[in-house]
């Protein structure tokens, strides 16, 4: 079998991007995160990201986000890389999550591109050199322009390619044509990722190295078999897979993340639906069509999905 890098330097695969559990009464569940932690690593998760988008970070204290940290780390115990969201729209507040994640023992810092007021590429550039110079850490961008409003141009990409720790690029773009276009021009080494389930594979076929994905925390066998079929030239049997798994990622995209997929969790008996404010609970439309893809996914790939060790008999996933 392929062998799947676990050093952040060499990161391939698939990597989830762990939501927060929060409890009725709105505190962050850290027994439950710490489960959801080991069951990836059982799983064949390439890393662990914590306090990223899906983590709902931009609601979470100092206190919480250091915890959260502090937990996958304890529960990775070095085996595999712990990731951790350290982005903000003020660059001071964005060197002090990387601090932050430093010292509770991430492996390395993901950096979404600052928010809300739209600078310039040359101010982007600037930002996240002073992310990478404040850290010891590896820097992972994050180009995520449908939230941020202002996305990475390639040649930015290869400017920032340039700093001594800043490694890879997290592409939540939706353009699977990305990895040919940059991979000439930031080198061989430099992590290119897809943070886009939807075009995952294809993103993999035009040179990526892995996905940084929400999918992989419903069904994270599937999602690793998937990127060893492609890496092994099954090529026809990567696209089966593909299949289900973006019947699931179409319906975790109806609304806005992580809210979908903790509906999705919570079907699967892995924690409570609950997010926090200004987020709120997805329609029925939705919860309609994730059944129905949960639904799909456990007929013919339940070997290969996290519902397997957890999901009750009489549970609406596996419900005739």
């Amino acid at each position: 079998m392929f062998a799947i890098g676990r050093h952040i330097a060499k990161l391939t695969g698939y990597a989830p991007e762990l939501p927060t559990p929060f409890t009725d009464d709105d505190r962050v569940d850290y027994e439950t995160f710490e489960w959801l932690c080991d069951l990836q690593i059982m799983h064949g998760a390439t890393a662990l990201v914590v306090g990223g988008t899906t983590g709902e970070a931009w609601t979470l204290s100092s206190a919480e986000h250091a915890e959260l940290i502090r937990i996958a780390a304890r529960v990775a115990r070095g085996r595999l890389p712990v990731v951790a969201g350290a982005g903000s729209n003020a660059t001071a507040d964005a060197l002090a999550l990387g601090k932050l994640a430093e010292a509770n023992g991430a492996d390395a810092i993901l950096s979404v591109s600052p928010y809300y007021n739209k600078p310039t590429q040359d101010g982007l550039c600037a930002h996240y050199r002073e992310i990478a110079a404040a850290t010891g850490l590896p820097v992972i961008l994050h180009d995520v322009p449908s939230r941020t409003l202002r996305g990475l141009t390639d040649e930015s990409v290869a400017r920032l390619a340039e700093a001594p720790r800043v490694i890879g690029l997290m592409d939540a773009t939706g353009d699977s044509g990305r990895p040919s276009r940059l991979r000439t021009l930031v080198g061989s080494d430099f992590r290119l990722l897809s943070g886009d389930d939807a075009t995952a594979l294809g993103f993999l076929a035009q040179g990526g190295d892995g996905c940084i994905s929400v999918a992989c925390n419903i069904a994270p066998g599937l999602c690793q078999r998937l990127y060893l079929a492609w890496r092994q030239g099954h090529v026809m049997r990567a696209r089966r897979i593909m299949m289900p798994l973006a019947q699931l990622s179409a319906a975790l995209a109806r609304e806005t993340n992580p809210a979908p997929l903790k509906y999705a969790l919570s079907l699967c008996g892995l924690m409570s639906p609950q997010v926090r404010l200004p987020l709120a609970g997805v329609t029925e439309e939705t919860q309609r069509e994730i059944l129905e893809a949960l639904q799909a996914l456990w007929k013919k790939y339940s070997d290969f999905m996290i519902e397997r060790v957890l999901v009750p008999a009489n549970s609406l996933v596996v419900a005739q």
